[in-house]
């Protein structure tokens, strides 16, 4: 498997950086984190924009800098592309010069590719003062992009936006995600964006990686928890699509083996991949298998951690992970009053009612209870 490897130590100001990181080099991989934790500089050790002080970059093969070999690639000769918050496009350059602008070798095939991609047709003879934020935008990843990086490296590019730019340019985000094989390091400080763009995140802190792993995995980490405020904590699950039930326009997704759920009618092939989200305030427990009730998804499990807090002027609640098998983990929700009155206890086995799936498969996203 093709890696993108960072091992290195800087000290920036009173940050010392000390990151040991191998990440897939393929997919969106977001970094996330606390303003001034680091984020955009890790990037910026890559893009050569900040020296370590030791250490080795590597990108797939290709190694970028590596102290003990004095090896340290200058900016210009790293095949990276960068997308900052600002389009930094240039006013005197149509959108087709800016998008050629630093072009080696002229390609019309991939250019008509990437023009296509970001629906950037019909504005090519238009400059950038007569452009939106979000058209901008889409110019400057266009941009990057037709320069053919070996990785491409995005700095919080929503972050300058309004609401409706950011979700004009989110679309085009996702199908990057799908359709551009360049491996995306993505900084953002928003878990919607996270949710919708990202196979693997990286937590980083005051310099350091404090976790990194698949979405699924990082998103149900401890590391996590304390991003997600009461009623926003939640699981997340990789499935595929297993059957389309047309009567009552549902669609049946599998989690793992024989682990379904039913969502709201999805236009999708049997087997593509989604991603569900299932808030832990939507998950209910029963000791018995619920009978004659309104709730489709019900499902076997077993507790795997109990653990309580506190949410607000000394009121208390309980997170209850649950294992659906295979290392699928499912929280809940539930009062210290249930847990007492069920007597849950680690290893027991029960059933979980799962009121609503979200889920987002591109720019579509739905609930079901």
């Amino acid at each position: 498997m093709s890696l993108i490897s960072l091992q290195f130590q800087k000290q920036l100001g009173e940050t010392q950086f000390d990151v040991d990181l191998d990440i897939p080099a393929t997919g969106i991989t977001a970094i996330f984190g606390r303003s001034g934790a680091g984020k955009t500089s890790l990037i910026n050790v890559i893009s050569g924009l900040i020296k370590p002080d030791s250490g080795l970059i590597k990108v797939n093969d290709r190694i970028l800098f590596d102290d003990n070999h004095s090896i340290d690639v200058a900016v210009e000769k790293r095949n990276v592309g960068y997308v900052f918050q600002d389009a930094r496009l240039f006013p005197h350059y149509s959108v087709k010069g800016n998008l050629t602008y630093g072009v080696k070798q002229a390609d019309d095939t991939y250019f008509s590719k990437v023009v296509t991609l970001l629906s950037l047709t019909n504005m090519l003879d238009r400059y950038p003062a007569d452009l939106s934020g979000g058209e901008k935008q889409r110019v400057a990843i266009g941009r990057a992009l037709l320069s053919k990086p070996d990785i491409l490296l995005m700095d919080e590019p929503l972050a300058s936006l309004d609401l409706p730019r950011k979700r004009e340019v989110m679309p085009f985000l996702e199908k990057l995600a799908d359709e551009v094989k360049t491996p995306i390091l993505y900084v953002t400080h928003s878990l919607n964006e996270i949710l919708r763009l990202a196979s693997h995140l990286v937590i980083v802190n005051d310099g350091k990686v404090e976790i990194s792993g698949s979405i699924e995995e990082v998103w149900g980490s401890n590391s996590m928890r304390p991003w997600q405020s009461f009623s926003e904590q939640s699981s997340l699950f990789e499935a595929t699509i297993a059957e389309h039930h047309h009567q009552y326009a549902l669609t049946k997704v599998q989690l793992a083996e024989n682990v379904f759920l039913w969502v709201q009618g999805i236009d999708g092939k049997l087997g593509s991949s989604i991603r569900l989200q299932v808030r832990a305030n939507d998950v209910s427990i029963a000791l018995d298998k619920p009978e004659r009730t309104s709730i489709r998804n019900i499902l076997k499990a077993r507790v795997s951690l109990i653990e309580s807090k506190n949410i607000a002027n000394d009121k208390q609640s309980v997170g209850v992970q649950l294992d659906l098998g295979t290392n699928r983990q499912l929280w809940a929700t539930i009062t210290p009053w249930a847990l007492d009155e069920l007597d849950l206890n680690m290893g027991m086995d029960v059933y979980v009612q799962i009121k609503g799936v979200s889920v987002t498969q591109r720019d579509i996203a739905f609930t079901h209870e």
